[in-house]
């Protein structure tokens, strides 16, 4: 049976997030009491679960452990309907991000890829079933997996689909430099980022003249500006803004990456800008109201329109 026009490839990490949310201030040197909690993490397939969540198929390249971590984050993706092919590796434990969340809701984090690093061309599924690709930069950062990557983005420009780029953040990115970065950007239709990003790469501290210097390179510019929305530009359109809707944050781990999905389901099948947009805050809004990075995996509304 011919795959979904519009399932969408996601390419980055699958990791096990330790959420620690305070109450007060750390005060170094003096124990301080935690909410400990344990959830389904990493970029990419945080974007996949949402797309499911959005009624979009997606499809995960998944690397995991030969842990029981690993299994409990494949038995995740099963329950949200993200389609994946299994890569246990050996002597490999499954990728652990710890996210300290803060009383204002800000979140640190402090990741181990475990077995995400390695990716290459061996993972990459029939590209034939897919409208899309969503990269997370992650992956190209990682050293162990950047030159598999590489030959996995040549594939998909070979095979015509247009790929969505996350950059990540600014303090893994720094560990390559802003010209190897902005190299990156040379095989890309779209970019999704952060002002903080945003100003890394261009040097630009008004999003919209980074949203300007950036379009000289990609097609398609979108900058999450927290609670105060998101801007959006195709090349040689007009820049559009859209308000961030209104919610109680919790917890802003995997916002960015709600905000991706809902903007990829609308902008794959080539929806206009502004409605890609809305469709990100909304799930954007969605994702700080709970704790962790994904839409609860029990809700009755799994999937929803």
């Amino acid at each position: 049976m011919k795959s979904p026009a519009n399932k969408i490839l996601c390419i980055g990490d699958i990791m096990l997030d330790v959420t620690v949310l305070l109450n007060r201030p750390i005060v170094e040197g003096l124990e301080t009491r935690a909410k400990i909690s344990t959830q389904g993490g990493g970029a990419a397939a945080n974007v996949a679960s949402w797309l499911a969540y959005a009624s979009t198929p997606s499809f995960l390249i998944v690397r995991i452990g030969e842990d029981a971590a690993g299994q409990t984050l494949i038995s995740e993706l099963d329950a949200y309907g993200v389609e994946h092919l299994d890569r246990i590796i050996p002597d490999s434990n499954t990728g652990v991000v710890v996210v300290v969340v803060g009383p204002d809701g800000e979140r640190t984090m402090f990741p181990d890829s475990g077995a995400n690093s390695g990716l290459g061309l061996s993972d990459l599924p029939d590209l034939s079933q897919f409208a899309a690709v969503y990269l997370s930069a992650y992956s190209l950062i990682n050293s162990e997996s950047r030159a598999g990557v590489i030959e996995i983005i040549k594939a998909i420009n070979a095979a015509g689909l247009r790929i969505i780029l996350d950059p990540a953040t600014v303090g893994v990115l720094m560990e390559v430099g802003v010209a190897t970065a902005n190299d990156w950007l040379t095989f890309i239709d779209t970019i999704i980022l952060n002002e903080e990003e945003s100003h890394f790469l261009t040097g630009k501290e008004n999003p919209v003249d980074a949203a300007s210097k950036l379009l000289t390179k990609v097609n398609t510019v979108v900058i999450k500006r927290g609670s105060n929305g998101a801007l959006g530009q195709h090349r040689g359109d007009q820049l559009i803004q859209v308000a961030a809707k209104k919610t109680t944050v919790i917890n802003t781990t995997g916002a960015g990456d709600a905000f991706a999905a809902g903007f990829i389901k609308v902008w794959a099948n080539n929806g206009p800008l502004i409605d890609a947009l809305e469709s990100g805050a909304d799930l954007a809004a969605k994702c700080v109201a709970l704790i962790g990075a994904r839409p609860l995996v029990d809700t009755e509304s799994l999937p929803t329109n």
